[in-house]
C-alpha cells in the first residue's frame, strides 16, 4: 500500500481528491451523529495521530506518547469526534486496597457517558482486553453517576489482533472497543477505506431503525 509523499501533498489531483474525501466523511459523520447516539459508532479506526509529528509507533513509548497526546489535547480531541471533552489524566481509581491509574478519561455528552482510554504501544493482547474490562466495571462502580450510561473504554494500540478482536469479550460488546493508531498520514487507499465504512454505518443504522 502507498504512502502519500510531501510531494504528492502537493499534487492538485491528489488535493482534489483528499479534499473530497475529507468532506464526505465530515457529513457522514455529521449523519452518524444525528441519529440515535451508539458507542460503536463514534469510535474512529484507525485514529489518525500524524498531527502529534512523532515517529513510528514502535519507536515512541506510551509516557511519550501520552505526554505528546495532552500537548496536543485540542487536535487530539478534534480527532475523537464530536462530543469529547477532556475529564483527566492517570486518574486514580482504588479498590481492594490497589491503586490504578487510567491513562486519559473523557466525557461525551452526546453519548452522556465517559470515555475511558489505555495506550498501548504494542499489538492489542487478550491482556489488554481483560485490564479495560476491569477498568470499566470499577469506574462503572465508582465513578459513574446517576444519569450517565455506561462507561465505554477504548484501548489504543499500534496494532490491531484480529484473533483478540475475534474471540474476546471485545467481539459485540457496546462498552469496550480497540482502535489501532497511526502517526503518519494514511494513503489514499486508507482514506477511500474509511469513506466506505462510514457510510456502511450509516447505511446499517438506517436500515435498523426502518425496521424497528
Amino acid at each position: 500500500m502507498s504512502q502519500l509523499k510531501p510531494a504528492d501533498l502537493q499534487d492538485p489531483k491528489i488535493d482534489s481528491l483528499l479534499g473530497d474525501l475529507g468532506e464526505l466523511i465530515r457529513q457522514a459523520r455529521h449523519n452518524i451523529a444525528a441519529l440515535n447516539c451508539n458507542p460503536r459508532e463514534f469510535i474512529r479506526d484507525p485514529v489518525i495521530l500524524e498531527f502529534l509529528g512523532l515517529p513510528s509507533p514502535g519507536k515512541v513509548n506510551e509516557t511519550g506518547l501520552e505526554q505528546a497526546l495532552i500537548d496536543h489535547l485540542q487536535s487530539f480531541l478534534l480527532e475523537l469526534g464530536k462530543g469529547f471533552s477532556f475529564v483527566a489524566r492517570q486518574q486514580r481509581i482504588s479498590a481492594g486496597g490497589s491503586d490504578l491509574y487510567i491513562d486519559l478519561v473523557f466525557y461525551n455528552y452526546l453519548l452522556k457517558c465517559f470515555v475511558i482510554i489505555d495506550l498501548k504501544r504494542g499489538q492489542l493482547s487478550a491482556r489488554d482486553v481483560g485490564q479495560m474490562d476491569m477498568y470499566v466495571r470499577m469506574y462503572d462502580e465508582l465513578k459513574r453517576s446517576e444519569g450517565d450510561k455506561p462507561t465505554v473504554g477504548i484501548i489504543l494500540c499500534s496494532q490491531d489482533n484480529e484473533a483478540v478482536a475475534r474471540y474476546s469479550i471485545l467481539k459485540g460488546s457496546e462498552q469496550l472497543f480497540a482502535s489501532s493508531y497511526k502517526t503518519v498520514l494514511p494513503s489514499v487507499e486508507e482514506l477511500r477505506a474509511e469513506l466506505q465504512r462510514e457510510q456502511a454505518l450509516i447505511e446499517e443504522r438506517l436500515l435498523t431503525e426502518s425496521t424497528e
